[in-house]
């Protein structure tokens, strides 16, 4: 994983190299500036596969490549189509742009990884990005050139508004984008299993599978562990392939998930880490939060700070750590889709929450963990894990009044996991590291009802944004202090499950 940014239509290597000096928490372990006659390409690199080889930007044959992410498969691709041609490094980068070269825009469908990636290739410019947003990507016009990076950060000096680069989508400068993946629109179609029971087989199956694929790395691997169903599941997979894994998870004093977490670990033998922190560490940490993070949103910005304590703990001991993320979304894990009347809709309510995964959660695991040069892998948000839970018969995954939500996943690793884990009922990040009301608190603190009352008005008036509270005009206040307004409104998510 690593920072991009780049400019096409401009040769322009200074405004990069400005760009790239927003992007090194990213790329601790090198960064580097190429320019061809259409433009300029700049990367900052955190070395995961091929330590010694995959420096970037990368050159083949007259074409150019800035990549971030991974490609699980590359080594299969390799096998299949490039055969015959000498690589000279190990990297899946120079993989995906012989790839490229060989096979057209159309690669991107074959690729299974998360990414996002800028060709320049002779005049013409690919960009394309993940099937579901897990690596950052935007966008932005200073006159006739177009510049991209992977946190708008790094463009706010060149542009007056930024735009995302959609998940699932590929950009040629001469064909125009393109979407080459799309969330199952519509009621899913339930024939392939028929009851619940062969469902939770196939779950299992992938699931082990995406936890496979992504303990792929040159250095090493652990886990976020919160002690909830998610994290316990993931690091039990992990587990079961590593001959030893180091856990690592974060709280308040008396916190439930510190806990439910050294269970956990305890039960599965691993190296675990914990990081208790207090409520001045979370107000002094507050400002570096949102400014990584690059949103306000309530929801979002509470769940940020545990995770920005729990990747600096992380950053101590690996570079690539796997979490739970996604399986709310594919589980129907929230409490308040209990409330949704019809599996109908709560099927679309699923697509809908999936499909804003990239403005929302993966946005704060890319940030957080990134702030300190680490990589955060999703496995529940592998596509054959999308594919397979969309599948499913949304009545099936509708909690009972009085029974705990995502109960495939429950009665899947049942057997695997302690009792007392399985049957632990959801709660949010915040909620259980014992930080969610903490914030609240100094909001109320800081602003009166006349000022929140003229900026909620003002911000529906301008932006069509509805401000929930004075905590969230709290963390929009400390926004503003680094990123002008226009850049943040228009791209940022809303939290459907505050």
């Amino acid at each position: 994983m690593c920072g991009i940014a780049g400019v096409y239509r401009s040769t322009d290597g200074t405004g990069i190299e400005r760009m790239l000096a927003w992007l090194s928490h990213r790329g601790p372990d090198g960064r580097g500036v190429v320019a061809a006659d259409s433009g300029v390409l700049g990367h900052t690199r955190l070395a995961i596969i091929d330590l010694d080889g995959g420096r970037q930007p990368m050159e083949h044959d007259g074409a150019l490549i800035c990549f971030n992410g991974e490609i699980y498969n590359y080594r299969a691709l390799r096998n299949r189509y490039l055969r015959g041609q000498a690589l000279e490094t190990d990297s899946d980068t120079e993989v995906l742009l012989r790839l490229y070269r060989t096979l057209g825009p159309g690669c991107v469908r074959l690729l299974e990884g998360m990414f996002a990636f800028a060709i320049l290739d002779g005049d013409d410019l690919f960009l394309a990005r993940d099937p579901i947003g897990i690596k950052p990507l935007y966008l932005a016009r200073s006159g006739d050139a177009l510049l991209f990076a992977s946190e708008i950060k790094a463009l706010a000096l060149h542009a007056d508004q930024v735009t995302t680069f959609p998940p699932g989508t590929w950009y040629h400068s001469r064909f125009g984008s393109h979407t080459y993946y799309e969330i199952a629109q519509g009621w899913p179609q339930s024939g392939m299993f028929e009851t619940p029971d062969q469902a939770i087989t196939a779950i299992r199956a992938v699931l082990r599978a995406a936890v496979h694929k992504r303990l792929l790395a040159d250095v090493p691997v652990g886990v976020s562990l919160s002690g909830g169903l998610d994290s316990s599941i993931i690091a039990l997979l992990a587990c079961a392939e590593l001959d030893q894994v180091e856990t690592f998870a974060v709280g308040m004093e008396g916190s439930a998930d510190l806990e439910a977490a050294r269970q956990m670990a305890r039960y599965l033998g691993t190296h675990h880490h914990e990081y208790v922190y207090t409520r001045a560490e979370m107000e002094a940490a507050l400002p570096d939060v949102i400014y990584y993070l690059e949103s306000a949103d309530p929801a979002l910005v509470r769940s940020a700070l545990p995770n920005y304590f729990l990747a600096r703990l992380a950053s101590e001991r690996v570079k690539v750590i796997l979490t739970g993320e996604g399986a709310d979304e594919l589980y129907a894990g929230y409490d308040y889709m209990r409330s949704i009347a019809s599996p109908e809709d709560l099927h679309r309510e699923l697509e809908t929450s999936i499909r804003e995964l990239h403005r929302t959660n993966l946005q704060r695991a890319d940030r957080m963990f990134m702030a300190f040069g680490v990589e955060a892998r999703v496995p529940f948000l592998d596509v054959e894990s999308i594919a397979l839970a969309l599948s499913l018969p949304s009545e099936w995954k509708q909690a009972a009044p009085g029974e705990p939500t995502k109960m495939l996943l429950r009665r899947a690793f049942a057997d695997e996991l302690p009792e007392s884990i399985v049957q632990r009922p959801k709660q949010k990040f915040s909620a259980g590291a014992g930080s969610m009301y903490e914030l609240a608190k100094v909001a109320e603190e800081r602003f009166d009802n006349r000022t929140f009352a003229r900026e909620r008005q003002r911000l529906l008036h301008r932006w069509g944004y509805r401000l929930r509270n004075k905590e969230a005009l709290y963390y929009l206040d400390t926004l503003r202090a680094v990123l002008p307004e226009r850049l943040i409104m228009p791209e940022m998510g809303v939290s459907r499950s505050l």
